[in-house]
């Protein structure tokens, strides 16, 4: 696993994927998977969920640890910073670049409905991101029936989310789902 074409073409689509990533990690979850797990086989669904789940419970910006850790996993020590660089060093000198062009528009109509046009597509891409990482677990009926349950606390209490996920993660542990 550690030939050096497979740590090029995981930095080079970590950083094509971080151009076009829009609203974060789960907009291109569902590209990132297919190219780790179903073209090249170089980890499973099991191990991309175990990855993505680690970085969501550690702090810290997630897209740059996932990559980091597909790196790692997939090429080791090397792999793991390049794959860092390229998740936000591309993307960081278009959003330098592109700031500067957008903030000298801010007040044409162009502007304004290139942002209200953005918000669906980013929407877009997080609902497809959460289904592509929901597919291959296990669905109870037990467990999407918790699931809407904690969605709809979450919309119409103002409970914090963390309770549910602690509650989430204790019958989870416990064996209860």
């Amino acid at each position: 696993m550690t030939q050096p074409s497979a740590s090029a073409a995981l930095v080079g689509h970590i950083a094509f994927l971080s151009l076009i990533s829009f609203g974060g990690v789960p907009g291109v979850l569902p590209d990132l998977r297919q190219f780790v797990v179903e073209a090249h086989g170089w980890l499973s669904d099991r191990d991309f969920l175990d990855c993505f789940a680690i970085v969501q419970a550690i702090p810290g910006p997630n897209m740059i640890l996932l990559m980091s850790f597909l790196g790692w996993k997939v090429g080791g020590i090397g792999t793991a910073l390049a794959g860092a660089v390229a998740a936000f060093g591309p993307t960081c000198a278009i959003a330098f670049v592109a700031y500067r062009m957008w903030d000298r528009f801010r007040d044409s109509a162009w502007h304004h409905r290139v942002r209200r046009g953005l918000a669906p597509v980013t929407i877009g891409l997080m609902i497809a991101g959460g289904y592509v990482m929901a597919r291959p677990t296990e669905a109870s009926i037990a467990g999407v029936a918790l699931s809407l349950l904690a969605a709809g606390l979450v919309l119409r209490s103002r409970l914090n989310p963390m309770w549910l996920i602690a509650a989430g993660g204790t019958l989870g542990a416990c064996g209860i789902l």
